[in-house]
């Protein structure tokens, strides 16, 4: 009996320069009447003035808009119950999310807690949202976690420094706006890092024990997209048709993790990100090569199939070389993007190898996927590589 598939996203997405601006439609359509936004961002998209496109739009419309910047960069279940706890007395019609992944997932949640009886604790896990939040539109400013279109909210846990995900189809929005002229002023090294991010989902739910027909059309085609722009994109910053296929790639590997699921590269990187802030997609870029050599005689069949989306040659040659190209590349990737490739810079030693390899060793939820079962002390091993 062949295993089943499931797959779900946002209700409706908007794709297109400048898009941001013409929003009055879709905001119509998600209730009779708009009394009462939130935007929620941070201070520097707030500075750019992304967020006064929405507002004049909303207050044409005859609405109330407040705007929340107090987001941290991955947020704690503290911080956004704080900033839920400064909302709480108000009534909204539609929540805004304007950011990277972080401001998005924290959106999601804040939606879900207006509608829901419990804490962001109590809804860590699978399945534990009782029923839908508040309406949700979704506005990317980054081509990485792909979180627009995912049913996953991720929070960190200070006193156990782990990030954990929250998955729920509740946390779907109801509109994405894609809109590529939000990402010309990234910086190099945050293009560089969100890029690899989503190359990473599409990559590992491609490779994942939950592979499905869904995943594979999103992941190679995600693959495709950041394959042929990442490098354009991290050198000319202002080809707006690099940052769109970026944008639609980051998207896309969004759509392929929500139908197949990450594995051990996101496994690992989580203990990196809760206890030394190493960047998610920089932790993801730094262990996505040592993870597929790891993985290498259980995945040769489907690198194979993912190198000429990758711009590699095939022909002729060994399945094995064809695979170790696809390693190789990405290496090559990561040393022209400037990824860090040496975790010590950000203070871990080989003293905590032994304690982050158990704390990962606990992220079930993706380890399962792996196509290859990792002990402690192959986790362990892969750590030890990122030190000198």
């Amino acid at each position: 009996m062949k295993k089943q598939a499931h797959f779900q996203t946002a209700k409706h997405i908007m794709l297109g320069s400048h898009v941001i601006k013409d929003l009055k439609e879709p905001l119509g359509g998600l209730s009779d009447s708009i009394g009462h936004a939130l935007i929620v961002t941070q201070g520097a998209i707030q500075d750019l003035g992304f967020t006064h496109i929405i507002e004049d739009q909303l207050l044409t419309m005859g609405a109330k808009v407040d705007v929340n910047i107090d987001i941290l960069p991955e947020p704690t279940i503290d911080n956004i119950e704080e900033v839920y706890e400064n909302i709480q007395g108000e009534r909204y019609d539609v929540v805004i999310g304007i950011g990277g992944g972080s401001v998005l997932d924290a959106t999601k949640i804040l939606a879900v807690l207006m509608t829901n009886s419990l804490s962001v604790e109590n809804m860590l896990g699978t399945n534990q949202v009782e029923k839908p939040g508040v309406p949700t539109i979704l506005i990317p400013t980054t081509s990485g976690t792909g979180s627009e279109v995912t049913p996953n909210a991720i929070v960190t846990l200070p006193d156990e420094e782990l990030k954990v995900g929250i998955v729920s189809q509740y946390l779907l929005p109801n509109l994405v706006v894609l809109d590529p002229s939000l990402t010309l002023s990234l910086p190099k090294s945050i293009t560089a890092a969100t890029g690899m991010d989503a190359f990473t989902h599409s990559l590992e739910s491609f490779i994942s024990n939950k592979a499905n027909p869904f995943s594979d059309m999103f992941a190679l085609e995600s693959i495709r997209l950041i394959s042929s722009s990442i490098l354009i994109a991290y050198e000319n910053g202002s080809s707006i048709e690099a940052r769109e296929k970026m944008l639609v790639g980051s998207m896309y590997g969004g759509m392929a993790l929500t139908a197949a699921g990450t594995a051990a590269v996101h496994a690992l990187a989580y203990p990196l990100g809760g206890k030394y802030h190493i960047p998610h997609g920089e932790a993801n870029s730094m262990l996505l090569p040592h993870v597929m050599n790891v993985n290498m005689n259980a995945i040769i069949d489907r690198l194979n199939l993912v190198a000429e989306p990758m711009g590699l040659s095939i022909e002729g040659k060994p399945k094995e070389k064809v695979a170790r190209d696809v390693v190789e590349l990405i290496e090559t990737w990561t040393a022209k993007l400037n990824i860090p490739q040496n975790i010590a810079d950000f203070g871990v030693t080989n003293e905590d190898l032994d304690e982050l390899a158990v704390a990962a060793s606990k992220v079930t939820r993706l380890l399962n996927n792996n196509p290859k079962e990792l002990t402690i002390d192959d986790i362990k091993s892969i750590y030890q590589k990122l030190l000198p």
